[in-house]
């Protein structure tokens, strides 16, 4: 997976000659197009070199192999060897589609970095590029696999970067690249990129597994042997014609497997696959039925992606068995036609067929481009898009059904709430109750791996403030708060934040003749402030227009104590209660503002600071922790520090004050936990539904 053999300028005609024999599966002028387009590059980028050291035209060849071992269209592998040009050289757009297309072009342009002059970090940068990246890819998928594949070459070669970019990287590949790759069914990517990531992020724990892995190579080949002999020898009296491989699971699948089941890796004995290929659906319920027949099955570990696929057409059928010796045994079977679909996923829709266009009416069918496309039409700024993204489409997906059988792809967690909103708008507006299997269950709860779901509605029921708590997707949130602030006169809700507008208080006993005027005609009352509507950018009748943004001084983020005040010309400007800079602000008392976070309850709430050692799962420890003691998380947020270590806050809801020392407690148990603080306790008003 790592690239030790450097490649000189003198090497540069062979490696072109290879990538033209990795495309044989091509006609002889598709092949002509690719050298013509790889001999261009290298002019292009000739003088230019990799950190490594080689000539820079190797990454485009690397990644062009890559995509050839996809067996991908020739405009795609001409993409791949041109797409650093519009980003490291002085071409055009226009002078690339002249010399090789639109087709082309438009590829190249998609998966080029955006050029921000004036953005103020790095991560802004960067997530624009990711978000320009993500709805190029709406209009053509194979925009997404050439960025695949160019990270998969640029972690094959990390270890030529500084070590702090090293982390950084591998981070990013871990939290957005390898889940794409699993979200399109490119599962052969995914582990790779994972596992690379890993190398990066936890080297000890990689090569203490790598250490693992390879010492029991000799007892492992032996074992399977054995097992491959038994399957093959039942499997040929039932006259089938079958092709069983072996192999090790990947190093980031055990590692998630030592966290999840908190055990060291001696304890682990699962790390084992095997894998059934034959010619038909039938045949691999006759397979599961002899395997079943050897080995115990395991309860609980069942599955049929057959009967059920995944929403990126896997289909295939996972049993696990105790094998000789009592270890477990992971089984897959599938037929050739999935085993192509689980090895290329939605890139197989793009095979080089000769004089034939690829299908891209099939990528239409996946979930994760259709909510893309649906975001395309959000005004998300960066910081939102990338927290939705992560959230939402790249975490773990469960199943439910509607009334009819039709399958529904949410994120873990959700609720009824958010599967209405995913039927339709007006079903989420006005839904007022719902079912899982015919038990009636509150609208709030989060729904489980493949219940039927039905939604009640009334025409006079509507969203509630509350709601906003417990809702998991994007399309959920946005129309409770579009709802709410066209509905509800008392409140207005933007970033996260909730304003509240309180009933103006009786007017003075003796005002000035001109004063009372004034008031009566041209100001509204916020929490007993006047307040001159003439003099602001925003109408306090149409809560549409009204702006909230964050005081940049302070940067308050979610549980921090905060107060609002209404500034000329740019809505309400949000600080931290402590912010030093309130004293500055002239007439602040005339013109603040009770506002809140979102999260609003009537409940304790406590905030905690957390230093930790460097963990990958820390977050969901942290988690366990909260949930263990009864208390629910709000918000959290873990930042790596420039020591490598972890800093964190915390917000959590609890029952009563006297469970915050419980909650810290557990949370200090955490081995990788070096500090916890409770920094800062909030009562939270409960607004009015």
């Amino acid at each position: 997976m790592v690239e030790t053999n450097l490649v000189t300028v003198d090497d540069i005609d062979r490696e072109i000659q290879l990538l033209r024999d990795k495309v044989s599966y091509m006609t002889v002028e598709h092949q002509d197009e690719i050298v013509r387009a790889a001999r261009w590059s290298e002019e292009q980028h000739v003088g230019q070199k990799r950190h490594s050291g080689e000539p820079y035209i190797i990454h485009p060849i690397r990644v062009a192999e890559i995509l050839a071992g996809l067996y991908m269209d020739h405009h795609t592998i001409q993409a791949a060897l041109l797409h650093d040009v519009l980003e490291d050289t002085d071409i055009s757009k226009q002078k690339l589609k002249t010399l090789f297309g639109p087709e082309v072009e438009m590829l190249v342009n998609g998966v080029t970095k955006i050029n921000i002059v004036n953005a103020k970090n790095r991560n802004v940068q960067e997530s624009e590029t990711i978000r320009k990246m993500f709805f190029a890819m709406v209009r053509d998928i194979r925009v997404i696999l050439i960025k695949l594949a160019d990270k998969r070459h640029n972690m094959s070669t990390l270890q030529y970067m500084p070590e702090d970019k090293q982390k950084r990287i591998a981070r990013e590949c871990l939290d957005i690249y390898a889940p794409i790759a699993g979200k399109l069914g490119i599962y052969s990517l995914k582990s790779e990129l994972e596992d690379l990531s890993l190398k990066y992020m936890a080297p000890d724990i990689y090569y203490q597994i790598k250490d693992f892995i390879d010492h029991k190579k000799g007892a492992r080949s032996d074992f399977l042997k054995h097992i491959e002999e038994d399957i093959y020898r039942e499997a040929s009296k039932e006259k089938l014609h079958i092709k069983v491989t072996t192999r090790a699971k990947h190093f980031y699948s055990i590692y998630r497997k030592m966290k999840t089941k908190g055990k060291d890796l001696g304890e682990i004995y699962d790390f084992l696959g095997i894998r059934i290929l034959c010619n038909t659906q039938v045949e691999c319920y006759t397979l599961l039925g002899i395997v079943h027949q050897l080995w115990t099955p395991l309860a609980g570990r069942f599955k049929d992606y057959i009967a059920m696929p995944k929403e990126n057409h896997y289909r295939s059928l996972h049993t696990s068995v105790m094998a000789y010796g009592g270890k477990p045994l992971e089984i897959q079977i599938r037929t050739d036609e999935m085993n192509k679909t689980a090895e290329y996923g939605i890139a197989a829709h793009w095979l080089y067929k000769e004089g034939k266009n690829s299908d891209q009416s099939k990528v239409s069918d996946i979930n994760f481009v259709n909510q893309l496309k649906d975001w395309n039409e959000q005004k998300l700024n960066s910081g939102e898009f990338m927290n939705s993204i992560k959230k939402e489409l790249l975490e773990d997906s469960i199943y439910v059904f509607t009334p009819k059988g039709d399958s529904i792809e949410l994120p873990k967690g959700s609720t009824a709430i958010d599967f209405a909103y995913r039927i339709h708008t007006d079903v989420g507006t006005h839904c007022m109750g719902a079912k899982a299997d015919g038990a009636i269950i509150p609208l709030t709860r989060p729904l489980l791996n493949t219940q039927k779901i039905s939604i009640m509605t009334s025409p006079s029921a509507h969203p509630h403030l509350n709601w906003l708590r417990y809702v998991k997707t994007y399309k959920a949130r946005s129309k409770i708060r579009h709802w709410l602030n066209k509905n509800e006169t008392g409140i207005f809700i933007d970033r996260n934040i909730v304003a509240q507008k309180k009933e103006a208080a009786p007017p003075p006993k003796e005002p000035v003749e001109e004063t009372k005027r004034e008031t009566e005609e041209n100001s509204h009352i916020f929490q007993n402030k006047v307040l001159d509507k003439t003099k602001v950018g925003i109408t306090i009748d149409n809560e549409r227009n009204m702006m909230i943004n964050l005081a940049k001084c302070c940067n308050p983020t979610t549980g921090d104590d905060i107060i609002g005040f209404v500034s000329r010309g740019r809505g309400i400007i949000v600080h931290k209660s402590t912010c030093s800079n309130l004293k500055n602000i002239k007439e602040f008392d005339e013109r603040k503002v009770h506002v809140e976070w979102e999260t609003v309850s009537s409940k304790y709430t406590q905030r905690y600071k957390i230093h930790s050692k460097y963990r990958t799962d820390l977050f969901s420890e942290i988690e366990g922790a909260i949930r263990k003691n009864k208390g629910h998380l709000i918000s959290g947020s873990l930042d790596e520090t420039e020591r490598g270590d972890l800093l964190g806050f915390f917000t959590i809801e609890l029952e009563k004050k006297d469970d915050s020392k419980k909650v810290a407690k557990s949370i200090r148990t955490i081995p990788a936990v070096m500090n916890v603080q409770e920094v800062q306790s909030l009562h939270n008003r409960p607004l009015a539904e």
